[in-house]
């Protein structure tokens, strides 16, 4: 936004470049306040996408708890339970039975299975709900789990059908925008680690 001087006065409006000619072009009255709408939603949006991040930095962090719990059920190899820490960055690979096992029993610690190690909607929900603004994506994460529970249903082996659901539970969130980058998750825990 500009303000511009015309005819002895100065008006709101705004100023653009627009085309490969480098062509400026002056928008005022309704054009200006129609593009200040747009703009308008999408910094709302922009400020929605940081905040489902945020919720899911705190619900990762917030599951992640319970891996020292389930370390030993799991056997995990110190290697490994590492390799967790890294779950959001671009090349983890799914290949370890045994995160598959650890993330089951993580789901178990709060709860969040059935008895058929398959996903507890209400308690999930609940869950992702008792982290600040959770209520903000405890429908949609619930939608995706299940959508990959479904695409995985016929894998008889628990800890490697629970593995590939959460390796396609991990690309849809990163799909949707809505999966944290490690720097944050990182800073965040480090920053936990030294608060205790």
């Amino acid at each position: 936004f500009v303000w511009r001087r015309a005819t002895g006065y100065y008006r709101c409006g705004i100023y653009a470049v627009v085309g490969t000619g480098g062509r400026s072009v002056w928008w005022t009255g309704d054009m200006a306040r129609l593009t200040s709408s747009a703009l308008a939603v999408v910094a709302v949006a922009a400020a929605a996408v940081v905040a489902d991040v945020q919720v899911m930095k705190d619900v990762t962090l917030g599951f992640g708890q319970a891996l020292e719990v389930c370390r030993e059920e799991s056997q995990l190899s110190q290697d490994v339970m590492e390799e967790f820490f890294h779950f959001w960055r671009e090349d983890f690979k799914f290949e370890s039975r045994a995160v598959g096992c650890a993330l089951q029993c993580m789901s178990r610690h709060f709860n969040l299975l059935t008895d058929s190690s398959r996903m507890h909607h209400e308690n999930t929900h609940r869950f992702i709900e008792s982290f600040p603004n959770g209520a903000v994506l405890a429908k949609q994460m619930v939608s995706l789990i299940h959508g990959c529970e479904q695409q995985h249903e016929a894998e008889p082996d628990h800890c490697w059908r629970i593995l590939r659901v959460a390796e396609c539970f991990k690309r849809r969130c990163q799909d949707a925008g809505i999966a944290p980058s490690m720097e944050i998750i990182m800073a965040e825990f480090i920053m936990e680690t030294e608060a205790k």
